[in-house]
């Protein structure tokens, strides 16, 4: 344990000096801004939540300036306070900037003809998501067919992600501590009579998830629906989002569907992930 504690004290260390040393001129160069950048880069995939004291320790800040900070970025709303407990995690506004970059960059402009080669080819939707906490968020969604569902999944919407094969195709490839923390975030309630919302449960279909390399809804989510999802991971194997691909039940059944979609979706999964590991994207 001392070991480790050095260790990541000199990596702290290196990145400061590595920070201070890419300032192109030390005149211009904000000091507040820098800190506040450093509580928010703090978060990543595997630390959604954070303490006080934990984001002070990872920004390399004294507590009441970390508090400061915090308190700012919860007013602005790059930060949100956890629900019954004293932790944080990054707010909608952060979401608000990267998905302003991924509409009016490379990604979303990319994966959406790739979308349409799905619609109505092999489902009536198809579309690309990202985990937030326990939620899915879409960032891309092309559909037809679908009207009389009522179902509104525009770029931005969010779902429970247990409840959702994009969701569990995600969460499939998260580490156990994580997976349980993200499905307790939010209370996990039946939208039909198919929805697993039994913890045991729900981490035994991810392991199946896991193995299997794709998830399947059948009403699970939404009454007449089916779902088929995979996940897009990037350069270090780290998933990074998911693409899913659904059909009105009353088109075919749950193995004609998985017959004629799985193949098509993967062979679009694997054009998205191309994409996102030469645009340097990451979990």
């Amino acid at each position: 344990m001392a070991g480790h504690s050095s260790m990541a004290k000199v990596q702290k260390m290196a990145a400061k000096r590595k920070s201070e040393t890419n300032a192109k001129n030390p005149k211009n160069y904000v000091a507040s801004v820098g800190k506040a950048f450093a509580v928010l880069k703090s978060f990543s995939s595997e630390t959604f939540e954070l303490t006080l004291s934990e984001i002070a320790a990872r920004a390399d800040l004294d507590r009441g300036t970390a508090f400061r900070l915090i308190q700012t970025l919860v007013e602005l709303g790059y930060l949100q306070a956890a629900p019954q407990s004293r932790r944080f995690r990054l707010g909608l506004a952060c979401l608000d900037l990267g998905y302003t970059v991924l509409s009016h960059g490379s990604l979303r402009t990319i994966v959406e003809p790739l979308l349409r080669d799905l619609v109505p080819d092999v489902g009536d939707a198809a579309s690309l998501g990202i985990l937030d906490g326990g939620d899915v968020i879409y960032l891309a969604r092309i559909s037809a067919g679908l009207d009389r569902y009522k179902m509104d999944r525009r770029p931005g919407t969010r779902i429970p992600a247990y409840s959702a094969a994009l969701g569990h195709v995600m969460l499939a490839h998260l580490a156990r501590d994580e997976q349980i923390a993200r499905l307790e975030l939010r209370p996990r309630v039946k939208l039909s009579e198919r929805t697993l919302t039994d913890l045991d449960a729900l981490l035994a279909r991810l392991d199946q998830v896991k193995k299997k390399g794709h998830a399947v809804s059948d009403g699970e989510n939404a009454y007449g629906l089916r779902t088929l999802a995979t996940p897009v991971f990037d350069a270090q194997g780290l998933v990074i989002g998911g693409l899913s691909v659904t059909v009105d039940a009353t088109r075919m059944d749950m193995t004609a569907f998985r017959d004629q979609a799985l193949p098509r979706l993967m062979q679009v999964t694997g054009k998205v992930q191309d994409i996102a590991i030469k645009s340097g994207l990451s979990g």
